[in-house]
C-alpha cells in the first residue's frame, strides 16, 4: 500500500491498494487489477472500491473505523469484496441505485445498505466526497470529488487516456462523452484523476485531448 502525501489541514490523505482478480460481464472473463482508494485520516476512512481481496483492504484499513465502502459502479470486480469487508467492519456499503441489477448479478442476496445520489457530500476525516452521477460506463457510475484533496475518483469513467468502455451491457458511449464533458472536465485542471485501474493523471492533462476527440465525434 502506498500512503500519499497529507493534502489539507484536517490531516486526510490517500492511501493507494491495488488488488487482483477478475471481471466477467456477457460471458466473458478477463483478469484485472484493480485500484482500491482508502480516504480518510488516522482515526477514521473510507474505502472506494472493495476489489477483490477483502483481507488485504481490511489490513490496509487497520484499526481505524470504516464509515462506509462507497461503490463507483456495479461491475463485480469493483464490488465482490464488498459484502466480507462490510461483515469485518461494520461498515455500509453505498451505491448508486441505477446499478442495482448489475450489483444483484454478483450478490443476487446481498443488498447494498444505502444509496448514493447525485450532489450528496460524503464527510471523512473533516473532509467532504461530493458525489457526482456519471453515468455511460454503467448505469449508476460514480466519481467522488474532493475539493480539500484535490482530486477526483473516477471509477471507470474516466482514465489516463480516455473514456471507460462502452461495448458491453448496461453502457451507452454518448452517455459517458456528456458526463466527462459536463462532469469532469468543468473540474479545476489540477485535480488529480485517481483512476479504478492504471495511473492517476488530471483533468488538465486529459482536457485537450478528450475536448479534441469529443469534437470529432469519437
Amino acid at each position: 500500500m502506498a500512503a500519499e502525501p497529507r493534502a489539507n489541514a484536517s490531516g486526510a490523505r490517500v492511501d493507494h491498494l491495488v488488488t487482483s482478480g477478475t471481471f466477467s460481464l456477457d460471458g466473458g472473463t478477463w483478469e484485472v487489477d484493480n485500484n482500491v482508494w482508502i480516504v480518510g485520516d488516522d482515526s477514521e476512512c473510507v474505502v472506494i472500491d472493495a476489489a477483490h481481496d477483502a483481507d488485504a483492504i481490511a489490513e490496509a484499513v487497520g484499526e481505524r473505523r470504516l464509515v462506509a465502502i462507497v461503490c463507483t459502479h456495479a461491475h463485480d470486480d469493483h464490488i465482490d469484496a464488498a459484502p466480507a469487508l462490510a461483515a469485518r467492519t461494520g461498515a455500509p456499503i453505498l451505491l448508486h441505485p441505477a446499478d442495482t441489477e448489475l450489483w444483484k448479478q454478483k450478490h443476487p442476496d446481498r443488498a447494498p445498505d444505502g444509496e448514493l445520489a447525485d450532489g450528496q457530500e460524503l464527510t471523512v476525516a473533516d473532509t467532504a466526497l461530493k458525489v457526482l452521477h456519471t453515468p455511460g460506463h454503467c448505469h449508476g457510475a460514480v466519481s467522488l470529488y474532493a475539493p480539500a484533496l484535490g482530486t477526483v475518483f473516477t471509477g471507470d469513467t474516466l482514465f489516463a487516456g480516455g473514456p471507460g468502455a462502452t461495448g458491453r451491457s448496461f453502457s451507452d458511449f454518448p452517455t459517458i462523452v456528456e458526463s466527462i464533458r459536463e462532469r469532469l472536465l468543468t473540474l479545476p485542471p489540477e485535480t488529480v484523476v485517481r483512476t479504478g485501474h492504471g495511473d492517476s493523471t488530471t483533468i488538465g492533462a486529459e482536457a485537450p485531448q478528450l475536448a479534441e476527440w469529443i469534437a470529432r465525434g469519437h
